[in-house]
């Protein structure tokens, strides 16, 4: 058996319930944007395309019987994250007022972990893996993935969807 921890994913096909995909749709439609507490619970990010790498690498060079963590060493605070998409959005998408203004702040979760990140030495060093995103640079990718797959999340926002699949290709 192999076992593998990761941090917080990112990345296109992210449901619109966690921080980054909430906070691009709620940006698109010019929702305020909730951060809890003082937004500086910090969390490392890891995008999913390095997470699938090492998952593929750890089935291919892991130990039976140990663990591996997955990691993007990108720690972030919440609000810096929520920052770095109101600037893309302003490049992206400028709409004269900037994007940051839709920044509210919100009672914070009880028991809200301060901070968790994952260290990938082990996995870096064991399995020649690490992550190749810069994470600044994806996140505007991911962005950007949003704003041209309206058809995908647009079902979600509006509560039409039924849990079946996304994004399958119909048979020709």
């Amino acid at each position: 058996m192999l076992v593998t921890n990761c941090s917080n994913n990112y990345g296109p096909r992210h449901f619109p319930e966690k921080l980054i995909p909430l906070m691009i749709l709620n940006a698109l439609e010019g929702r305020p944007l909730p951060v809890y507490g003082d937004g500086l619970n910090e969390r490392d990010w890891i995008h999913v395309e390095d997470h699938a790498r090492g998952l593929v690498a750890v089935l291919e060079r892991g130990r039976i019987g140990e663990t591996y963590l997955l990691g993007g060493r990108a720690v972030r605070n919440n609000l810096a994250v929520v920052e770095a998409l109101c600037a893309s959005f302003d490049r992206l998408r400028p709409e004269g007022a900037p994007h940051a203004r839709l920044i509210t702040f919100v009672a914070d979760r009880p028991g809200h972990d301060r901070r968790y990140a994952i260290d990938p030495s082990k996995a870096e060093a064991e399995l020649g893996w690490r992550p190749t995103k810069v994470f600044e640079e994806a996140l505007e990718e991911t962005v950007r993935w949003y704003l041209a797959n309206e058809a995908w999340w647009r079902p979600i926002r509006e509560g039409r969807y039924t849990g079946e699949r996304l994004g399958l290709q119909k048979a020709s």
